[in-house]
């Protein structure tokens, strides 16, 4: 069993190392990696997407601790999610809500709240961590059963028909999951037509075309170039199947 962070904390400075010392600590005979640490930050509608496909990547069994959390200190209560076997942490801000649409089989636990002198800004840290690394390490869950998300379910759609990350080749991931779009279809983005391909030298260089990527969501990308070059490609930006 190992544990996945998801986390809008970017490439540098301490706060994923912080983390990886805390699940060390907290259960040291457990495996944990970074496996995306700039999903959109402050943005847990765009990065619920990137939750749910990462995650389907990961064993049954596996732990992902998941922190995108603007309102992080707030009344904002954290959660548990087992979505097929496999389990999610973080906060009830609708983060893990996709990743439960797009399962067969769920169940939710509202977590127990932060011990007294956790920090108010660090609960990935603090609060999320040590709960990750109990439900790894000995299959406790820091919480009591509940029927489902504690703030409610906010009506995000299963699949979402826009950008939500950009990677560092410029290649522009979508909430859509591939096996949902008909292969031959164009996409539009913003007046931009956007043929199929199947891997990046299908076209010439320069040329955008979007594929299915190694993660079962819908990608933008250009042939030696950069997607997110194109008028009106970033996060956000609406896809249309033409």
């Amino acid at each position: 069993m190992s544990i996945h962070l998801i986390t809008d904390f970017g490439l540098k400075g301490p706060y994923t190392g912080q983390v990886l010392a805390r699940l060390y600590t907290e259960a040291p005979e457990v495996a944990a990696f970074s496996l995306l640490a700039d999903a959109p930050a402050f943005d847990p509608r765009h990065s619920a997407y990137l939750v749910a496909a990462y995650g389907r990547d990961v064993a049954v069994g596996d732990v992902l601790l998941c922190v995108v959390d603007p309102g992080v200190g707030t009344e904002r209560v954290g959660i548990v999610l087992n979505a097929d076997g496999r389990w999610f942490v973080g906060p009830d801000n609708g983060l893990l809500e996709v990743a439960a649409q797009q399962a067969e089989k769920v169940s939710w636990w509202l977590l127990n709240s932060p011990a007294l002198g956790t920090s108010n800004t660090f609960h990935g840290r603090d609060w999320f961590a040590p709960a990750a690394a109990a439900i790894a390490s000995t299959g406790d869950v820091h919480g009591t059963r509940c029927d489902g998300p504690p703030a409610g379910q906010r009506g995000w759609p299963t699949d979402l028909a826009e950008v939500v990350y950009i990677d560092h080749y410029g290649n522009a991931m979508t909430g859509l999951r591939a096996r949902e779009v008909p292969a031959d279809c164009d996409l539009d983005i913003d007046g931009t037509r956007i043929g199929p391909g199947r891997i990046f030298a299908a076209g010439a260089p320069g040329q955008p075309f979007w594929y299915p990527n190694s993660n079962g969501l819908v990608e933008i990308a250009v042939n030696r170039g950069r997607a997110d070059a194109i008028d009106g490609i970033e996060v956000g930006a609406v896809v249309g199947c033409l």
